[in-house]
């Protein structure tokens, strides 16, 4: 009788998620490059025309809005490393692709940093099973759960959205909202043949998604809190529900500047809930500008230095 072995290897544990060989062709070698420059030039642009001195003006100096925004802006990164760790042994590095990554979704064009992303990652980690579909299973993943977060959050907010008056009724915008589930349920039907990684490590991959919209929509709450306290807790419960809203449209940079737009245009400019988001929407903006250009300068110069 054969006696099993006291210990497993990482290929019995994850049977569909073993080593893949990666050629060094366009993508490994010129897609990140490229897409980083990208970044760079997209950052300078809008830098240039962005009242940052006006914006910073506006910015408390308190040590708990600060602290509350950098969680905030970095709860996506890290949870999207915890993810890939797991898949491909990513390194602590990775952790700045990754906020390369979303820098580019927010300042190009949304899935952008997919991109580049997989091309970083073809040179730098250690990829198992179908690298590309692990990065569409993560993405497809993220789509559904935020637009089943978004529908539960809608409904929640049912009141607090009419008396915001959007120049519609609450109900056209939750049923709008539910039109979103149609795609999350194609995706369930069909996951057989859209995922290509094993179930198990989907349901994971899910649960860091909630963990993450959970996280990042309580954060953005105690931002606007930490600047306005007197403010209802309807009033965030309603804004948040926007903020997710506009989260889901595909395509398009610069969410939280539409979002403060958004806002701007129901509640009046003049408002001091409009003021106060505009501020935080031009802060994220400032910040997606100065890293992506502070991390993709010192990216190019390194390949440089490499050649």
């Amino acid at each position: 009788m054969t006696e099993m072995p006291l210990t497993l290897t990482r290929a019995q544990v994850f049977p569909a998620l073993t080593p893949t060989v990666v050629r060094k062709g366009f993508v490994g070698r010129w897609l990140a490059p490229l897409l980083s420059a990208a970044i760079l030039i997209g950052a300078l642009w809008q830098l240039r025309s962005l009242d940052v001195p006006g914006i910073l003006h506006m910015v408390p100096m308190s040590p708990l809005f600060w602290a509350i925004f950098a969680l905030g802006y970095l709860v996506t990164p890290f949870s999207e490393w915890v993810i890939y760790r797991r898949l491909w042994r990513l390194p602590a590095g990775g952790i700045l692709a990754l906020l390369r990554k979303r820098i580019s979704n927010e300042i190009i064009l949304g899935y952008s940093g997919e991109l580049y992303f997989y091309g970083w990652a073809r040179k730098h980690a250690t990829m198992v099973g179908t690298p590309f579909g692990a990065i569409k299973d993560v993405a497809i993943l993220s789509a559904v759960v935020a637009n089943v977060c978004t529908l539960a959050l809608a409904a929640a907010s049912w009141h607090a959205l009419a008396a915001l008056h959007l120049g519609t009724s609450a109900k056209v915008m939750i049923v709008s909202a539910a039109s979103m589930a149609i795609p999350s349920l194609v995706t369930l039907v069909l996951r057989k043949r859209l995922l290509t990684l094993p179930r198990p490590e989907l349901t994971r991959i899910a649960v860091i998604h909630f963990l993450r919209i959970v996280a990042t929509t309580v954060l953005a709450a105690l931002l606007w809190a930490a600047v306005m306290p007197a403010a209802p807790l309807a009033w965030w419960l309603a804004l948040a529900t926007l903020r997710m809203l506009v989260s889901r449209l595909p395509l398009l940079p610069n969410k939280d500047i539409v979002f403060a737009g958004l806002v701007a245009f129901t509640v009046g400019r003049t408002s001091e809930v409009t003021a106060v988001l505009t501020m935080i929407a031009g802060l994220w903006l400032v910040t997606h500008l100065l890293l992506g250009a502070a991390l993709t300068a010192v990216e190019l110069a390194t390949m440089e230095r490499n050649k």
